[in-house]
């Protein structure tokens, strides 16, 4: 288990890698500033500037400090972040902030791909907490990268579906876009992707733009 020191630079890092206020219509999450978004500021009933109600403008007052503490709270220690292995936390952690408990059904859909029983609801439960125990001592040298592996392979996925969403996973220039670069930071880097191999993984998405 990390302690509170690493878990809040853990969180602060998330508040620095995710940067300022954004608003991109392709982006689901819509208006979005540290990495809160609005639906979340919404649902924790957050009116940041006393007006009676929560919208963009709400988003834009938000400090790097209050992302922090909603992270926290409601990202780490909520669903049970804390519970897991450490060497598999940072990683967990991080995309829980951009995917909800889908990054809990990605670390499930590992452990049962590993022979650990789970079930895949994205709840960390005490069957959750104990298979990802296990596969942790099993292989403590890959829980972390074949996580961070199975994270890349998932934006892949949404980016094939999802043609709108190909920019946040490829730069105008072809190379790797923020999303892949992300997964990657939790990867050895003996796994990260050659420009070559990230150019024929996304070619049949076409031309840059």
């Amino acid at each position: 288990m990390s302690d509170d020191t690493e878990v809040r630079r853990m969180a602060e890092d998330i508040v620095a890698r995710e940067g300022g206020y954004v608003n991109d219509p392709d982006d689901p999450g819509g208006a979005t500033n540290h990495g809160v978004t609005l639906g979340t500021l919404r649902q924790l009933g957050r009116d940041m500037d006393g007006d009676g109600d929560i919208d963009a403008q709400d988003v834009q007052q938000l400090q790097p400090s209050d992302a922090t503490e909603i992270f926290l709270r409601h990202y780490f220690h909520g669903p049970g972040i804390s519970r897991l292995p450490a060497l598999l936390q940072p990683s967990v952690f991080d995309m829980y902030v951009n995917a909800g408990g889908g990054a809990v059904k990605l670390l499930q859909r590992l452990l049962c791909d590993m022979d650990q029983s789970v079930s895949v609801d994205g709840v960390i439960g005490p069957q959750t907490e104990a298979a990802a125990a296990r596969a942790a001592s099993e292989a403590p040298e890959h829980i972390a990268d074949a996580y961070g592996i199975a994270r890349r392979n998932y934006y892949f996925a949404l980016a094939d579906r999802r043609p709108a969403s190909r920019k946040f996973a490829r730069s105008r220039a072809g190379g790797k876009g923020g999303w892949i670069r992300r997964a990657e930071g939790f990867i050895s880097p003996r796994f990260h992707l050659t420009q070559a191999q990230f150019e024929a993984r996304t070619a049949a998405w076409g031309a840059t733009g």
